[in-house]
């Protein structure tokens, strides 16, 4: 049975990367109080997806694929942007320069801990500009970015070096800690309570971050609620999926690696953008409380699909009354659900065009063969809003202005592709919150998407803790 400390100095809910990087940070800085981490997952060693040896979801719980050592942005694709204009809204509450300077950290750390020294994105000014100018004539704003790829299996590799380097400084990790409450008397945090092996525990704490990422977003916002911590509802992304041949995105992935498009298609003129692009990658699933399935994607080092596939994502912002837009796509989500039964729906873009669902026989006679191999042909449009989908279908025929055969009959959509990280933490620039002792990081405060920002927002919570 894992160790359950009553007591610690730092107490650091959620082993993301946003947590991660709290402690070397903390480390780093010669910070020589206890630091413990609880986790609802396990250790990176054990992190191993069934699906990949039986071909089909088996419905662990918790997925080991969003829990566990490094997150699950680490363990699906494993991409580092190394821009701020990429990764959230961070730089607005701590300054932009203070953001690069913190990715320029990182970034280090990561090369020292084993990175690929290759930058993926860079040079070919001529190649981009040509791709700049058609998005611009489609009416879409290129964001080219540098990306260091980790690798999904990389990934593991990296982040096990890591996670030993912290047991070996002496944090304490305790997986299979399901956190339930925190700890919050007279306006201060002093700690959590947790189950962990069918047993209850209080963990008292001087400091306590909370790092739970996109799957913990809407326990924070139910703690917020609870606790009195200030916190206002961000937006929401729903979306799809897609999924190419990689000759139709040879000349993007070639000079680019990840294209990142963003527009406003008419008629709600609401901002879709392209997400976690995966050359030669594999579409995969992901699972949430509630057995709630989502699509995501991998991108592996050595192992390559003939297909690229990325997230098309719609973004809404929802006004008063309403102010829970994480049970809005946890909805969405269990319809897509509901007509797969249970598995991801598959659906071709030509069959959404002309109003029908996709079957079977569909998929057999395309040149895009199905890389998550469990999806289920179906019909997406019954089950996402009217407004998300006509958004979604307008970009990709924008899309296709830049990447010609991207809104071809056989391109593939999967949903429900959903980011919940839609709960935003009221906080300062030194990253504390109207209740004491408690820092909020990470995907599930609302001020970050993705694994780099993340690592930089833990980085800058362990320099105001150790007073840097």
């Amino acid at each position: 049975m894992a160790e359950t400390p009553d007591k610690t100095d730092i107490l650091i809910v959620g082993a993301g990367p946003a947590g991660i990087f709290c402690a070397l940070g903390l480390l780093a800085a010669g910070d020589t109080r206890r630091i413990t981490m609880l986790d609802r997952g396990v250790a990176i060693e054990n992190r191993v997806c069934p699906m990949e040896r039986v071909g089909h979801c088996v419905g662990c719980d918790p997925c080991r694929i969003t829990t566990g050592f490094s997150g699950a942005g680490a363990f699906s694709d494993g991409k580092l942007s190394l821009s701020h204009e990429v990764g959230g809204d961070l730089p607005e509450l701590v300054g932009t320069d203070l953001a690069q300077a913190t990715i320029e950290r990182a970034d280090k750390i990561y090369l020292e801990f084993g990175a690929d020294e290759r930058i993926e994105g860079v040079g070919n000014p001529t190649e981009v500009a040509d791709i700049r100018r058609r998005a611009i004539a489609a009416g879409l704003k290129l964001v080219d970015c540098p990306i260091r790829h980790l690798g999904t299996e990389r990934a593991q590799e990296i982040y096990g070096r890591i996670e030993r380097h912290l047991q070996d400084a002496g944090v304490q990790m305790v997986f299979g800690a399901t956190v339930t409450d925190l700890i919050v008397e007279d306006g201060a945090c002093n700690g959590a309570v947790y189950e962990c092996q069918g047993t209850t525990h209080q963990i008292r704490a001087g400091q306590t971050v909370v790092a739970t990422g996109r799957r913990g977003a809407d326990w924070l916002r139910r703690m917020c609620d609870a606790h009195g911590i200030d916190h206002k509802a961000g937006a929401v992304d729903l979306g799809v999926r897609v999924e190419v041949r990689n000759e139709v995105m040879e000349s993007v992935n070639n000079v680019l690696y990840e294209s990142k498009l963003i527009g406003y298609p008419n008629p709600f003129r609401d901002k879709v953008r392209t997400f976690c692009q995966n050359p030669g990658g594999f579409v995969s699933r992901e699972n949430y409380d509630g057995g709630l399935a989502v699509v995501n994607g991998h991108s592996y080092k050595d192992r390559k699909s003939n297909n690229t596939n990325l997230a098309v994502l719609c973004t809404r912002n929802f006004r008063d009354p309403f102010d829970d837009p994480i049970a809005y796509a946890s909805k969405v989500g269990e319809l897509c659900n509901m007509l797969g039964d249970g598995h991801i729906l598959v659906q071709r873009f030509g069959d959404i065009l002309n109003g029908k669902r996709t079957w079977d026989r569909d998929l057999r006679r395309s040149n895009v063969v199905p890389t998550l191999v469990d999806a289920e042909p179906g019909d997406i449009t019954s089950a996402l809003p009217y407004r998300a989908m006509t958004s979604i279908v307008e970009f990709i025929k924008a899309v296709d202005t830049v990447v010609p055969g991207f809104a071809a009959e056989e391109t593939l959509l999967y949903a429900p592709e959903l980011k919940f990280y839609s709960n935003r933490i009221q906080m300062e620039p030194d990253l504390t919150c109207s209740v004491r002792n408690l820092r909020c990081l990470g995907d599930s405060s609302g001020w970050t998407r993705g694994l780099m920002m993340s690592s930089v927002m833990g980085l800058l919570c362990a320099d105001n803790m150790a007073g840097r």
